[in-house]
């Protein structure tokens, strides 16, 4: 049976016994073929190494250079390059490990404003191939490419490698692609060949694919779950595949049901452009471990203002609210509230967060706090709350009229007692520490 194919460089594609080794076209080595090649519509695009693709894009003298996109000793890495990552280097990685194993890096502080400004205008080129485009953060997005075969006369998997080809000659990134028959193997699929990869799971080699992979490839499986599945005898897919279903439901509940249709690949998810942002937090590490609850409670109102002033420049509230604490070890601890009315109140988040916070001030050093907010919805223009609390509405009133001076005169015109002494000043006034970088940044 004829193989499908396409030239990643040129887009020449053709269907023959055998695949040509090299392009017939352009000569280039770099072809994909499968069987299932242009029957396949599901796709998962992730930008390589994003942050750090686009500072050296910016910078070309980093090109050759071990890159790591994060902040200070005692922050975590944002991102790095493939350059570090032969060195051992991960996301999330304290600064302080990565540094001991990459110590030529080259370390640049995260700049969110151009970040996103990148990922708009690949979503952009996402948008022109298809409207099922279902974002998963800043640099990763499910597409569903099902009927676009006539709009874009080719079939799924050439649009997307001439999307491919298109953003890393036009904006300079590039990207993988995954492609398979749902979103789960997609994911998977992305993973295999970075950077610039193309990789594609057909729907006949799912569970032969599946099988000798360990249980952690499936989304979800955490650590700690990982760890649990180990003891009792399961450590790779295929021995969930020969398991009845009924026993892991036993065992493990609604996530031993998840766990028995993805060993056999079979993912009903489909891809949806609805809620594109499911939370919006903000999080902070500080220079040095804070146990108290004083200390804790100003980081966390800091944190509850710059997320309170996310959601009301995107026109959305929340109703749970959720802090994250880590541990001088590194232990994470999260803990939940749903509120009775969704809010976008900094003052509502931070009353709220504080009572999560209070209960977890035990002497245990912190090195991180946050506070995020899911359950989002359009915002009205004024918090439910307003209408059901005085003193609900007398704060609301307050926030806003801060809000509107500072609009007018800055975020430094109006400062929360709480936090006067704790900012840094300028003959402005009291600063926040992101206005102190930016001001130092622009005095030298």
């Amino acid at each position: 049976m004829a193989t499908d194919w396409f030239c990643r460089d040129c887009l020449q594609a053709g269907s023959s016994t055998p695949v040509p080794g090299r392009c017939p076209a352009c000569g280039s080595p770099r072809l994909r073929s499968h069987h299932e090649l242009f029957a396949l519509s599901i796709a998962h695009v992730d930008c390589d190494a994003f942050y750090a693709s686009v500072e050296k894009r910016d910078d070309p003298s980093l090109r050759d250079k071990p890159l790591i996109i994060g902040g200070g000793q005692r922050g975590v890495v944002s991102t790095c390059c493939y350059i570090a990552r032969q060195s051992g280097v991960r996301s999330a990685m304290p600064m302080f490990k990565a540094l001991e194993l990459c110590p030529d890096a080259v370390v640049i502080r995260p700049n969110m404003a151009k970040y996103v400004d990148v990922s708009r205008q690949i979503r952009r080129h996402m948008d022109a191939l298809t409207p099922l485009v279902e974002p998963i953060s800043i640099d990763e997005a499910f597409l569903d490419m099902t009927g676009t075969e006539r709009v874009h006369k080719a079939p799924p998997a050439l649009s997307l490698a001439r999307f491919a080809l298109s953003i890393e000659q036009e904006i300079g990134v590039t990207i993988s692609v995954g492609l398979s028959h749902n979103k789960f193997l997609a994911k998977v699929a992305s993973d295999l060949d970075k950077p610039r990869g193309f990789a594609v799971i057909g729907a006949a080699e799912t569970l032969e694919f599946l099988a000798p992979k360990p249980i952690n490839l499936i989304f979800g499986v955490g650590k700690v779950f990982y760890e649990t599945l180990k003891k009792d005898g399961y450590h790779t897919i295929g021995q969930l595949q020969q398991e009845d279903p009924t026993r892991l439901i036993r065992l493990y509940g609604e996530s031993g049901a998840r766990l028995a249709r993805l060993a056999q690949g079979q993912d009903a998810r489909r891809v949806s452009n609805d809620g594109d942002m499911k939370t919006v937090s903000s999080e902070t590490t500080f220079s040095r471990d804070l146990t108290g609850l004083e200390e804790l409670s100003t980081e966390l109102l800091q944190c509850s203002e710059r997320l309170s002033e996310r959601l009301k420049a995107k026109g959305l509230v929340g109703d749970t609210v959720t802090i994250k604490l880590k541990t001088a070890g590194f232990k994470l601890r999260t803990r939940a509230r749903h509120l009775m009315m969704p809010t976008q109140l900094a003052n509502v988040l931070y009353e709220t967060g504080t009572s999560l916070l209070t209960r977890e001030v035990d002497g245990t050093p912190f090195r991180l706090i946050g506070i995020g907010v899911s359950g989002l919805a359009p915002a009205d223009g004024s918090d439910p709350g307003d209408l059901l609390e005085p003193q609900v509405a007398r704060k609301a009133a307050a926030e806003r009229a801060m809000d509107k001076v500072r609009t007018r005169f800055g975020r430094t015109a109006v400062v929360r007692g709480k936090l006067y002494s704790t900012r840094p000043t300028t003959p402005l006034g009291p600063i926040s520490e992101e206005e102190a970088d930016d001001l130092e940044g622009k005095t030298k």
